[in-house]
């Protein structure tokens, strides 16, 4: 059975009726996300507004569930939602032309963008299934992937391969464009994947994460293609890195801001000289959305509580020469930090 959040967001918010077409918060309010479609959540429980492409496989899927589908029309939904004496709605994701529309109609709107990330931000058992699930399929794909690595590859062959072997083992989608960068380009730490062959000697840097059911993983994996002994100032900046990331590890715990959480890996890096070379936030929450609550970051001010999921990947950047990027998408539970990638090894690998 699907998981259905559409009960758990209205009793939060306090609206007489919630409204989106936002794809993700229909995937996390009906368990599906048909193109084209939008949900009314009121006290009588949830309907999904589809067309006929999907209303077969949604009948399906959501038996069982609170949420009843039918079919889309925009008459319908305009004087439903007319009704109420106000509409809970996402402002972040409605566009002008939508918003006009619905008030147009009489709608009375009223942003709740804070109380879906609210909702949101604590994962509950289902969602953290998907995740786990996520994460397994992606490192089961890193690892089958190592051996097949040869020079002279592009940096698209092996992100095409990378993503076709998470799909074989049961990926429903990739969670972002993969990051493949050979040598140098990894000081770019969203470098955009390209034609350039690996030769031996070059780093790898490898991010990339899939979907199940909707929900992502993200992973980073920094490495060697083999050691032509010009890497003496890599290795040490790995070894940092790597340490870095497995204190965040041992000492976020519940009850810190995202800021204190940041700073445990980003004071390390300081003290052995990289502070100037880690050039973006330990973390962002992983869920429906590869970014999303909470920031663990300089600036992240949400206090971290069970079950919140995160991504963990300190990082260094010496332009021009390399990038090293070590990431586990992790969630809080049992008040500690929990990798759901326990699989791969951190430590240095050199094909």
């Amino acid at each position: 059975m699907l998981q259905a959040n559409g009960k758990k967001l209205f009793e939060s918010c306090g609206c007489e009726a919630i409204y989106t077409s936002c794809l993700y918060q229909l995937q996390y309010i009906t368990g599906i996300a048909p193109e084209n479609g939008c949900a009314i959540i009121d006290k009588t429980g949830t309907t999904l507004y589809t067309d006929m492409r999907y209303m077969e496989a949604a009948e399906k899927l959501l038996r069982g569930t609170d949420v009843t589908p039918v079919l889309y029309k925009q008459s319908d939904v305009l004087e439903r939602l007319a009704a109420y004496k106000e509409v809970g709605v996402s402002f972040d994701q409605m566009s002008h032309i939508e918003y006009v529309t619905l008030e147009k109609a009489g709608a009375k709107l009223v942003n709740i963008d804070d109380k879906i990330t609210k909702a949101m931000i604590v994962k509950n058992k289902t969602e953290v299934e998907q995740i786990s699930m996520a994460g397994w399929i992606a490192e089961d794909a890193f690892i089958e992937l190592l051996p097949e690595i040869k020079e002279g590859m592009t940096e698209l062959e092996v992100a095409a391969l990378l993503e076709y072997k998470m799909r074989k083992f049961g990926a429903h989608g990739i969670a972002f464009d993969t990051i493949v960068a050979f040598g140098s380009h990894a000081s770019v730490p969203h470098y955009e994947t390209g034609l350039t062959k690996l030769k031996f000697g070059d780093e790898i840097l490898i991010d990339f994460g899939c979907k199940v059911n909707g929900y992502c993983s993200d992973i980073t994996r920094t490495f060697l293609f083999g050691d032509d002994g010009k890497h003496e100032e890599f290795k040490k900046a790995y070894a940092c890195v790597l340490a870095a990331h497995n204190l965040a590890k041992e000492k976020i715990v519940v009850g810190m801001t995202g800021k204190e959480a940041d700073a445990i890996a980003r004071n390390y890096l300081i003290e052995q000289g990289y502070g100037d070379l880690f050039t973006h936030s330990l973390g962002h929450g992983v869920g429906l959305n590869i970014h999303e609550a909470p920031s663990i970051s300089p600036k992240g001010d949400i206090v971290l509580e069970e079950g919140m999921v995160f991504s963990n990947e300190p990082g260094v950047y010496k332009a021009g020469e390399y990038g090293i990027r070590i990431e586990d998408t992790v969630i809080l539970e049992n008040g500690k930090v929990k990798s759901f990638m326990p699989k791969t090894d951190k430590n240095l690998i050199i094909l």
